[in-house]
């Protein structure tokens, strides 16, 4: 990418920063990695793996971390933090808010706003975008084009929508929430009853709680709930395509990757890691730090802090066992093959 960023202004961002070397240049006009980048890019060691790759690093300048040892090349500045990923992530904002364009408050006048509906003043509504019966947008909101916010829905304060987004009724969106592009909350719940010739719809009349600082990837779907809400806790992160169902509780800080899928009624704990892929039967608990390991199959309740594997799932450490035993297969029925033919 194609930069123009004062040095001055990186080592700024870093005052507790050890810093070692001299640039030749005044300006960063791009971030590499360390393999491909150039005199002029900014580059970073985030994964102790690529350790070896440093001391031929053409960057101007390399964050890493304060433990490195070693010495910048001529015209090099080796920047030592704690932890070069989060370092980079800083830098990152910084150049986001530099080439942002600035949005100005207030109504495109393509979008329709029904007139009982509330927008802070301070809040963007984009091109295309509707804004239901007795919404509620609050302060430095920023709603994309093309957006849906439902009847009797809420945003609050400096949260972000993304183009595409539809918000249902009744949703409730907290502070600095993180919306991406095609997100639908809100959505009825996949409920149905048999009475012996057909599927009857179960009507979902419940509502989607989603706290503050919460950030959902594309095309993330939430279900409303039956009756009462579905809830995704303060801070919790989920990726793209990720399946929740109706009435589900998520707690604090979860971290769910990529087309996970959590059938209804699912409660989690606090801190739970899901990799992706993995799927949820209904109405289990999971308890507070459980490690999901991708494409598990979650069939029963997981206990706080337990680390799961496999479909069905069984404890980190028996599926690995599992699984290195299953690749010994073939030989000992080749060896069992060959004791037999000696008989």
């Amino acid at each position: 990418m194609n930069l123009s960023i004062q040095i001055s202004d990186i080592l700024n961002l870093f005052p507790e920063a050890i810093v070692s070397g001299n640039c030749s240049i005044d300006l960063i006009q791009g971030l590499a990695n360390l393999k491909d980048a150039r005199e002029g890019d900014l580059s970073f060691l985030g994964n102790l793996k690529y350790k070896s790759q440093v001391k031929d690093c053409k960057a101007s300048i390399i964050l890493l971390p304060t433990d490195y040892q070693g010495s910048p090349s001529i015209h090099q500045v080796y920047l030592k933090v704690p932890n070069p990923s989060l370092g980079l992530a800083r830098i990152c904002e910084f150049i986001d808010q530099k080439i942002s364009t600035p949005v100005k408050p207030g109504v495109h006048p393509t979008a329709f706003v029904e007139a009982d509906a509330t927008i802070s003043p301070s809040a963007t509504i984009g091109a295309f975008s509707y804004v239901g019966n007795k919404a509620n947008i609050g302060p430095y909101a920023k709603i994309g084009t093309h957006c849906h916010i439902g009847s009797h829905t809420e945003i609050g304060e400096n949260s972000i929508l993304y183009p595409g987004v539809k918000l249902l009724a009744r949703c409730k969106i907290g502070e600095m929430v993180v919306l991406n592009a095609g997100v639908v909350v809100g959505s009825e719940g996949f409920g149905f009853d048999q009475d012996g010739e057909e599927h009857k719809k179960i009507p979902h009349l419940g509502l989607v709680v989603i706290e503050d600082r919460v950030e959902i990837g594309a095309n993330t779907c939430i279900d409303r709930a039956r009756f009462e809400e579905t809830r995704i806790g303060t801070g919790t992160k989920l990726d793209n395509l990720v399946q929740i169902g109706h009435n589900v509780k998520i707690g604090k800080n979860c971290l769910i990757v990529s087309q996970v899928g959590i059938s209804g009624s699912v409660v989690m704990e606090d801190d739970v890691v899901v990799g992706g892929q993995a799927g949820f039967a209904g109405h289990l608990k999971i308890g507070k730090g459980a490690k999901i390991a991708g494409q598990a199959g979650i069939t029963k309740d997981v206990k706080p802090g337990e680390f799961l594997k496999g479909n069905p799932a069984l404890p980190f450490q028996t599926a690995q066992r599992i699984a290195i035993l299953q690749r010994k297969l073939p030989d000992l029925f080749n060896r069992f093959a060959q004791e037999k033919a000696k008989e």
